[in-house]
């Protein structure tokens, strides 16, 4: 497996849950390589592209599997932070987030938690929710910083291309 770059179509699909928890736990260890190896410190199933709702993330805490997340709750307040991501490699920009969440998710065996995520915890979790829905970190850019980052993000994609036509 290896991470999926800006142009793959598997990165704009909507995710669909898991319900054979078996294959989360079949991929939970190359995820979790993949995503230090790479200074991650989160890595979304359809990154690798697998089109199931589940990702790993490490807000500093330890590891931890995430499966058929949902946001429950966020707090109108916002906060501003910088984002990254490793399938825009070397792209960096603020972005905006609510400063909370509560959440409900899975683990890896099926078993249900509730948690309240805040700052760094919180900014983790959206992130890689957004890529269960296709969306990127890029998307909530305003029209001028997307401007700014068009030719770095046109560069990754063609690049992208060279290398799958290899």
């Amino acid at each position: 497996m290896k991470v999926r770059i800006l142009g793959d179509p598997v990165l704009r699909k909507k995710s669909v849950p898991v319900t054979d928890f078996s294959v989360v736990r079949s991929v939970m260890e190359e995820l979790k390589i993949i995503m230090y190896q790479e200074d991650g410190v989160g890595l979304a199933a359809p990154q690798l592209g697998i089109s199931l709702r589940f990702f790993g993330m490490d807000d500093g805490s330890g590891f931890k599997m995430i499966v058929n997340p949902e946001i429950i709750e966020r707090s109108d307040e916002k906060e501003i932070g910088e984002e990254g991501c490793l399938s825009i490699p070397n792209v960096f920009a603020d972005i905006e987030r609510s400063r909370w969440v509560r959440v409900r998710y899975q683990d890896e065996h099926g078993s249900y938690h509730e948690e309240l995520l805040q700052g760094y915890s919180a900014r983790i979790f959206q992130h890689e929710y957004d890529h269960l829905d296709g969306i990127l970190f890029i998307d909530h850019l305003d029209t001028k910083s997307r401007a700014a980052l068009s030719q770095q993000l046109k560069k990754i994609m063609e690049d992208r291309r060279k290398n799958s036509e290899k």
